[in-house]
């Protein structure tokens, strides 16, 4: 899909705060709010537009660690890694990468002894390494125009 000008405009605006109302961003960007709902949609359509989230704050909710868990998997043990990893309620992503390790998850754990737990969970898949995040330093970052 070829985004313009006033879609980036129009995506910015969703990006910064996706509860603005059609009219407000009809406001910022410079045109009316039908014209602002009928982009969207097509963006949404097309899949520019991937969903809507609320962003939750895990420190906030309970979990006390937030953690980066690379895995290198097992002859074999990827494919059926693949399948369980979307079942654990501690990973809130996952990504299957290139290099030495396949995986690279970012889980959430509500203390040392959960993220035990975990780690006990992963070894039958492969040979994991762990590391505490400390702090966010970007976060969420807008996508920008490639233009």
């Amino acid at each position: 899909m070829d985004i313009d000008r006033l879609n980036w405009k129009i995506l910015r605006c969703l990006q910064e705060n996706a509860r603005l109302s059609n009219a407000e961003i009809g406001r910022r960007v410079g045109v009316s709010s039908p014209a602002v709902s009928e982009r969207i949609k097509k963006m949404e359509d097309l899949g520019a537009i991937e969903g809507y989230k609320t962003i939750v704050s895990p420190l906030e909710v309970g979990y006390q660690l937030k953690a980066i868990i690379t895995l290198r998997a097992f002859m074999g043990k990827l494919k059926p890694f693949l399948e369980k990893v979307k079942t654990y309620d501690e990973v809130v992503n996952c990504y299957r990468i290139t290099g030495d390790e396949n995986i690279v998850m970012e889980v959430v754990l509500k203390n040392q002894k959960h993220m035990e737990s975990f780690i006990d969970q992963l070894i039958v898949y492969g040979e994991s390494k762990t590391q505490i995040v400390l702090s966010d330093v970007v976060k969420q970052k807008e996508i920008k125009s490639l233009k």
